[in-house]
């Protein structure tokens, strides 16, 4: 039930700032769809603390602003290569441990190699994900440096 009415309010939330109306009609409105969206998800038994994640809403106060600064350090290097007339890449896969507990957070971490540009999460099995790189470096600092390993440990609360 807890999932069902933090559901519900950020969808509220959301199309409230979307819509930008708040007269007392269409706020109605907006509250009888989100209502209905939510019961019809719960009909679909498809609430729960992975599709609507409210457990991790502390601790992503800390972990997104540092995915963030990753991804614009990643598009610095990225630019840099793709404007060097050598064009310096070297395309490499490699195998990157996972270390989460949950398949959940093992997703959140393979979601963000992907989001940081110049690494791809291919492939995912067990606690190992299959990475393109563009650069030989960029596939040795996921392989020697654990920080986004750890902070996505920390995010789902297993480390």
């Amino acid at each position: 039930m807890f999932h069902a009415v933090g559901l519900g309010l950020v969808m509220y939330l959301l199309w409230l700032v979307l819509s930008g109306h708040y007269t007392g009609l269409l706020m109605t409105l907006g509250a009888i769809s989100c209502a209905f969206i939510v019961w019809i998800v719960h009909r679909m038994d498809a609430i729960d603390h992975e599709a609507f994640p409210v457990h991790l809403s502390l601790r992503g106060t800390v972990f997104w602003p540092w995915l963030l600064w990753e991804i614009v350090k990643s598009n610095v290097d990225v630019a840099k290569i793709i404007l060097d007339p050598r064009l310096p890449i070297s395309p490499t896969v490699v195998r990157v441990p996972a270390s989460q507990k949950t398949e959940f957070g093992r997703v959140i971490f393979a979601n963000s190699i992907t989001l940081t540009p110049g690494t791809m999460s291919v492939h995912m099995e067990d606690h190992t994900i299959v990475v393109h790189a563009l650069t030989r470096s960029g596939a040795d600092g996921l392989l020697n440096d654990d920080e986004m390993d750890r902070r996505v440990c920390k995010l789902e609360g297993s480390c």
